[in-house]
């Protein structure tokens, strides 16, 4: 089954070492360009190298190396570089890499979960081969917590007593392959003692709104990350609303990418909303409407 949201979800290609391939979903980057020389911008992250003038806009440069705990880029390194400007989490970011490889079409069904044994500080949401080589796919969430950590007042919602009582006899299913994404969601929820279940895989998130449907504890608010190894979130919300038992869920993409791309590809699949990472208060808030809607399907 191929997603019925029109998408081009490619993959870019790229080295931080001379030996091992990185990749970016495209629809993250805007633009990729030759590195030039930048501003320092002062008392920033030591990973920062300054900031590039890019058609009239200042965007910070992150040695994409240094930020996972590669060699940092030297010098002589400068001039061969290219920069990778992402649009991702709210923000328009430049990530300098050691080379360009080649930008890929990808079957997101043949990315694979990262090895368990890779530990919590792995800078990886997937891996694949592409012409026998091992590609790993980076996880962009836990690279930018690292360099620029979230502020107390997006990552925690309040609630009143009545709102709070809304959603609490709700089942909530939180779906994220990313594991600082995963923390953020449940961090959220757990500061106000709403109950949820996590996952971090679309095919597993299926299984279980089936079996839970099964079991009479139907899930009634889904979140879903959109790019993710395997079922991404697109397919997972076609998936959702083409079976008729679980159709009633109430669906919120929630990505990094910019919301331009993601609200009209996540209306097509039959999500009911499409969210940037991450704010709570937009996420609860998006939460209260679906609890809105649960209720008012109940009254029918």
């Amino acid at each position: 089954m191929k997603s019925k949201a029109t998408q081009s979800q490619g993959l870019l290609l790229f080295q931080l070492s001379y030996t091992q391939l990185f990749a970016l979903g495209t629809l993250k980057v805007r633009e990729l360009v030759p590195y030039s020389p930048l501003s320092v911008i002062p008392h920033s992250h030591p990973t920062i190298l300054g900031a590039a003038t890019i058609r009239g806009t200042t965007i910070p440069v992150v040695d994409m190396a240094a930020a996972i705990g590669y060699r940092p880029m030297s010098d002589e390194e400068l001039k061969d570089s290219y920069i990778i400007i992402t649009d991702c989490q709210r923000m328009v970011i430049g990530f300098l890499v050691r080379s360009i490889d080649k930008i890929i079409e990808c079957n997101w069904r043949d990315i694979e979960s990262p090895p368990n044994n890779l530990g919590k500080n792995a800078f990886l949401t997937g891996v694949t081969r592409i012409e026998d080589k091992l590609v790993q796919l980076l996880d962009v969430e836990l690279l930018l917590s690292k360099v620029f950590p979230a502020s107390p007042e997006t990552t925690r919602a309040i609630l009143t007593d009545v709102q709070r009582e809304q959603l609490k006899p709700l089942q909530i299913l939180l779906v994220d392959d990313s594991m600082v994404a995963r923390k953020q969601l449940s961090d959220a929820l757990d500061s106000i003692n709403i109950p949820y279940q996590v996952t971090a895989d679309g095919q597993h998130a299926l299984a279980i709104m089936e079996r839970a449907e099964k079991n009479g504890h139907a899930i009634d608010i889904l979140v879903s990350d959109i790019e993710m190894p395997g079922l991404d979130g697109y397919e997972l919300a076609f998936e959702v609303k083409n079976n008729p038992a679980i159709a009633d869920a109430y669906i919120i993409l929630h990505t990094s990418l910019s919301s331009e791309i993601s609200v009209s590809q996540a209306h097509q699949v039959g999500a009911n909303e499409a969210l940037t990472k991450f704010d709570a208060h937009e996420l609860i808030e998006a939460m209260l409407r679906g609890a809105s809607k649960v209720k008012a399907i109940a009254n029918i």
